[in-house]
Parts: C-alpha cells; structure tokens; sequence
C-alpha cells in the first residue's frame, strides 16, 4: 500500500514537473541580444520605428540599429525624457523631456532638432493619435494633456484630468484612456471637447502605470503593482484581474498573437494570451533582469525591448547607485 501510495506520488509530481516546465516556455519568448550603451544617466520610456529602437537615458535619447545594437545617434539635450514618438509620415520624432516641461521635434532620417515646444509641468508618456492626428503628452505634475500639432509644432490646448497621468492610449475613434496612478483609475477623454467622459476604479489594484489596448476586442491592459488588469472600453467593467510581479512600469501588446507583455523590475516578464472574447490568462514568466521595468515591441518582426542596468549596494530606503557602463537594452524573441 505504502508503495502505491509513493508511485502515485511520484507520477503526481512528475505531471505537475512536466506541466510547470512547459507553461513556463508557453510562449516560446527567450532572450536573444544584450546592448550595451555606454552613456551614464537614468531612463524610463523605450521606442521602436522603423528598424531603429529610441531609449530615453538622461538627458539625451539614444537611438541603435535594431538588428545590431550599433549607434545610430543621440537626440541631446532632452534632459528629464521620459518617452518618443513619431509621425513617419511628417518624418518627424517627439520627445518628452520631463525637467524642461517640453517636446523636442526631430527628423527621424538625421536625428537632427527640429524645434522645442513648450508642454505641461514634467511632461511623461507620449503618443501620436491618428484619429485627431496629434501629439499627446500626459503630465504628471500639471495633472493634463497637452494636444500637440505636428504639422505647426503648436501646442493646441491642454485637457485637465483628476489627477497624475501615467500613459494614455488610442481607441483611433476620438477617445482617449488615460491611467490615472495616483487615483488607481482609468479616465475616458473625449479629444474633440477635451472633457472627461468616465472615470474607471481600477481597485484593488494600485498604481497603474503601463497602458495597452486591443481595438479588436475593445479592452484596455493595465500594468499596475502586482497586478494586470483588463478593462472593457465600452462600460469600464474590469474583465480580468491577473497576477504579475513587483514594479510593473510597462506593457506591450502584440495584436497577432494577441499576447499582452508586462515588464516587472523585480526581473521578470510576464506574458499573458487573450482569446477573441477579450478573456485574458498569464502563460509564461520569463527570466528578464532586476530594472527591467519598461517595455516596447516591434510588431513587425515580435521582438521586445527591456531596458535595464546593474545597481550597487546602497542603503536601506534610499535609490542605490547605478553601475557605472551597465546600461543595456534586452532583446527578447521567439
């Protein structure tokens, strides 16, 4: 009896090995490329366009070959950025440089500084919206948008919102959604009256931050602290609650394999799979890096890009200091 009873125990667990093993590379993503980048300073944002990847580092942004990590150029003096933008069809690229409260336009052929336009108070996420055909910035100390015309280089008007704006993202239809950190929520904007329409509770989710959106199944993913949250776009119904890890500061989304990607400091990404009702399940964890908090994708060929750095030892409760020359981008792919 007692050795049945083991026998079963160990096909008990050796099923559940099997399973673990192959829920853990579900996805088939791996790290493939490490870039390193020489310049010192902090970062947020990370962009890809058009085989080129933008990285906010400091006080300038640093642009590499996709394929090969070699240096393309800098965008300097963007002290504070925080994320870029393009309009490909201007052959024009924006920055949001959070100490300077402005946007820096560039030419995305020569990396060359077009013109500098003032924004709201620490300017963060930045965007391009086809439907109005504008740049949007959420700022964070100002609490609003500011609607940008690319074509002039004008600031247009700035929207007000409940609180700290986080990353805002397209419906392409006229509507905005917007994370609101500090009030755990997710506003509805309306861009042609500049009002907002709805204010979603995200509890007992805290701190959203990353923001993604399927247009197909009209759900938004936000990124908040330990926690991936799907919400409907119609009614603000939050549709899944999905359990991540610690220091989620991005999400990705991939519309062909309908896979939404958070990227946890903590040294993890987190890979969930939505079906076409919009139900969303985690199916992988890889192995990334402690740091590697943000996030983007390039669509075309899958492949995602994590910043991260190497950090000393510091003491308790205070930011310790990055190790100098570790900078890096991750590259992850199929």
């Amino acid at each position: 009896m007692m050795y049945r009873n083991r026998f079963s125990f160990c096909l008990l667990a050796a099923f559940l090995f099997l399973n673990y093993s192959f829920a853990q590379n579900a996805s088939g993503y791996k790290l493939s490329k490490t870039f390193k980048i020489k310049s010192t300073g902090g970062w947020d944002y990370i962009a890809a366009n058009n085989g080129r990847i933008y990285v906010s580092h400091g006080t300038q942004v640093n642009v590499l070959d996709e394929q090969t990590g070699d240096s393309l150029g800098v965008i300097p003096n963007t002290t504070g950025v925080h994320g870029i933008a393009f309009v490909p069809l201007l052959g024009k690229g924006f920055t949001s440089n959070g100490r300077l409260n402005t946007v820096t336009v560039f030419d995305l052929k020569t990396n060359a500084i077009l013109s500098q336009i003032q924004a709201g108070q620490n300017p963060d996420a930045i965007m391009y919206d086809p439907f109005s055909r504008q740049i949007i910035t959420c700022n964070g100390r100002s609490h609003d948008l500011s609607l940008i015309d690319p074509i002039t280089e004008k600031l247009v008007k700035n929207i007000p919102l409940s609180g700290k704006p986080e990353t805002a993202v397209s419906d392409e239809a006229g509507k905005l959604y917007v994370n609101i950190e500090d009030k755990n929520s997710i506003s509805q904007v309306d861009l042609a009256s500049g009002k907002v329409l709805n204010t979603w509770s995200l509890a007992p989710a805290e701190g959203p931050t990353g923001l993604v959106i399927d247009l197909k199944t009209k759900r938004l993913f936000a990124g908040c602290e330990k926690m991936l949250v799907g919400v409907n776009t119609s009614t603000g119904e939050i549709t899944s609650r999905l359990p991540i890890g610690e220091g989620c500061d991005g999400v990705a989304f991939d519309p062909a394999d309908q896979y939404v990607f958070a990227s946890c400091g903590e040294g993890t990404l987190y890979i969930a799979e939505e079906n076409d009702q919009g139900d969303c399940k985690i199916i992988d964890s890889v192995p990334s890096k402690r740091s590697a908090r943000t996030i983007t994708i390039d669509k075309d060929n899958h492949e995602l890009f994590l910043p991260a750095a190497d950090f000393e030892k510091g003491t308790p409760g205070t930011r310790p200091p990055m190790v100098p020359g570790s900078f890096q981008v991750l590259v992850f792919a199929k």
